[in-house]
């Protein structure tokens, strides 16, 4: 909560002087410039990606990044992040878990639709049951396979029911994949701000009461551009705030003119690395994974996008998820580099038989996705391979994952993997995966995934790189910006500390 600040006569009339010299202020940047004349206080904040920062259904497939700061913004769900990355009130005022991890019970603040009509329990259950059937295209539907049922109890409490206790449910509750969205209209915290309206930005206000203190306003506008001019914008000044930023663009960013803090990375968890697509030919053996597995140099890779906390990994599972401390993701310490290339090289030879294949990589366009194609070149070059970038339409030996777990779980790294979604798998990893899913018990359950895990890195139906980068520029105006785990960014409390965010 804010803290709220002390009350005086001199105060009280400082912020009503204040008050209505903004208001005439705005009213005469208005008269002059027209509706699209932006307001002083306005946060600009510039999204990398394609699409625009639009609310879009999750239903029907996965959100962008403009789309997820879009859906964070203006469609909150029961809870949601704050900038630390924690979890605090967004529909739900309040929520209890029962002792055994089964029941979540969920009380609604008070809150409208956009068209006045009141947000109800049953309205948040019919949402959410809708996301999770078996149509859904949510690309998080997945993570939620232990709800047995959605159900609204009265017009303000809704229970969420597990077949197993599942401790990162709130964590996937607050992803901008179950905001909650109704006719394409969301529920705040942010709404469509008339005042500052303009056809190239989306712009959005935030209101709050707070009981015996001043209200709180604030204001942004967002719109979606490619990497290179989003940079530029931010260079310039143009925005206070880029969102978005991958290990594709980063060298963009690297290459433009920032100040010393203005290129901020979040310490996220995920998937980085190459997924196999081949079940026969030459690359398609265990061996060969393997081979090609050892063949990268991932300290090299690492060293040359020089992201601060960021270390090579050769393990399915990330160092810090639940269940695995004791992993190492350095790799170990490797031999005499000239002596361990003679090794792979003979290795590769009489693998291929000297027939050496080609391997065609499918990477998206960019800088980064250069740089990386460059590494795979040099390391896979050296076992007399040619290293193709895998172009539209194209087959493909290898595709890039580049992505943010949405929880600390095991489960979702492991999940990737299973027979229905890649081409590389285990039937007896899938068995232990369903058994996880169903497990009462923590232990229990963690262990299934654990030796789930170990068998897909036994086949290598994954090869490993290191954690997902990704990056914000941010200007010195904004110290409710946070780094954090999960990389959301939401937009409210930007120009305050963090302890002052209001929830």
């Amino acid at each position: 909560m804010l803290d709220e600040p002390s009350r005086n006569a001199s105060l009280g009339l400082m912020r009503t002087r204040s008050f209505w010299i903004t208001a005439v202020a705005a009213f005469s940047a208005l008269a002059v410039g027209g509706c699209s004349k932006r307001q002083p206080e306005a946060v600009d904040v510039v999204v990398i990606g394609a699409d625009q920062p639009q609310l879009s259904d999750p239903f029907e497939g996965p959100l962008s990044a403009p789309q997820q700061v879009a859906m964070e913004s203006m469609a909150q769900g029961l809870v949601r992040f704050d900038s630390r990355g924690e979890i605090v009130p967004g529909l739900a005022e309040r929520w209890n878990v029962s002792n055994d991890g089964l029941s979540y019970i969920f009380r609604l603040g008070p809150g409208k639709w956009p068209n006045g009509r009141e947000i109800r329990a049953s309205d948040v259950a019919k949402v959410l049951s809708r996301q999770l059937r078996s149509s859904s295209r949510n690309e998080l539907r997945d993570t939620m396979g232990a709800v047995e049922e959605v159900v609204a109890m009265t017009d303000r409490v809704i229970e969420i029911r597990l077949v197993a206790p599942r401790p990162h449910l709130l964590q996937l509750l607050s992803q901008p994949e179950f905001g909650i969205l109704r006719d394409r209209q969301g529920t705040g915290p942010f709404v469509a701000d008339l005042e500052q309206a303009d056809r190239d930005w989306q712009a959005l206000t935030y209101h709050k009461s707070i009981v015996d203190g001043p209200d709180i306003r604030e204001r942004v506008r967002i719109r979606s551009e490619s990497a290179k001019q989003a940079v530029a914008l931010f260079a310039t000044g143009d925005v206070g705030l880029v969102l978005g930023g991958t290990f594709n663009d980063l060298p963009i960013a690297r290459q433009a003119k920032l100040n010393r803090n203005a290129l901020r990375f979040d310490p996220v968890a995920g998937l980085f690395g190459l997924k196999p697509l081949r079940t026969s030919g030459p690359l398609a053996s265990v061996e060969a994974r393997r081979l090609l597995s050892r063949s990268i140099d991932r300290q090299a890779l690492v060293a040359t996008f020089d992201v601060p906390g960021l270390r090579p990994r050769d393990t399915l599972l990330q160092g810090g998820v639940e269940g695995s401390d004791a992993i190492t993701e350095s790799p170990a310490p490797q031999p005499d580099l000239a002596e361990l290339r003679a090794a792979l090289q003979s290795e590769a030879r009489n693998l291929f038989d000297e027939d050496m294949p080609p391997v065609r990589v499918r990477l998206p366009d960019g800088p980064g996705a250069q740089i990386l194609l460059q590494r795979l070149r040099i390391d896979w070059g050296n076992l007399g391979l040619k290293v193709e970038a895998a172009g539209p339409g194209d087959g493909a030996d290898f595709a890039l994952i580049d992505r943010v777990a949405p929880t600390g779980s095991p489960a979702w790294f492991v999940r990737r993997f299973r027979c229905s979604e890649t081409a590389i798998c285990l039937k007896d990893a899938d068995a232990l995966m369903d058994s996880a899913r169903l497990a009462t018990v923590a232990a229990q359950r963690l262990a299934f995934l654990s030796e789930a895990a170990r068998l897909l890195e036994e086949e290598v139906a994954f090869i490993p790189i290191a954690a997902p980068i990704r990056w914000s520029l941010v200007g010195n105006k904004l110290p409710g910006f946070t780094e954090n785990i999960v990389g959301r960014h939401p937009l409210v409390g930007l120009g305050t500390a963090p302890s002052r965010e209001g929830n």
